[in-house]
């Protein structure tokens, strides 16, 4: 008190030390803030489940089309090229289909934190 009288600082404006739980509250509320502000952000031009559904359909048509092919036809290539772009279509499917790891991962990550914060 003497110092703050001595170099013109009123009292009322003294410093309270934030305490261990005070700081991790702080921070999960500013963590959360930088995860969700941002996706509500984006601007969609296109609805996202139309376009993965249509390309979806379009690779599940694509694989369709390549298993009615006759092969024995096909020189060693042809069906080499065929084998490749099958699973590149199988990869794509996975990684459209089942996308929604990663925001589980986030959202079972947050909740664990919370709970060890509180």
């Amino acid at each position: 008190s003497l110092l703050f009288q001595a170099s013109g600082i009123p009292s009322k404006l003294k410093t309270k030390k934030m305490s261990i739980k005070n700081f991790f509250q702080a921070s999960t509320v500013m963590l959360l803030l930088f995860i969700a502000v941002p996706s509500f952000a984006t601007n969609v031009t296109t609805d996202p489940v139309t376009a993965t559904n249509t390309r979806v359909q379009e690779l599940t048509q694509r694989m369709l089309e390549i298993k009615a092919m006759n092969k024995a036809e096909l020189s060693r290539i042809e069906r080499k090229s065929l084998r490749n772009e099958l699973r590149d279509a199988k990869k794509e499917m996975k990684a459209v289909t089942g996308g929604v790891y990663l925001s589980v991962v986030a959202i079972i990550i947050i909740i664990l934190v919370l709970i060890l914060i509180l």
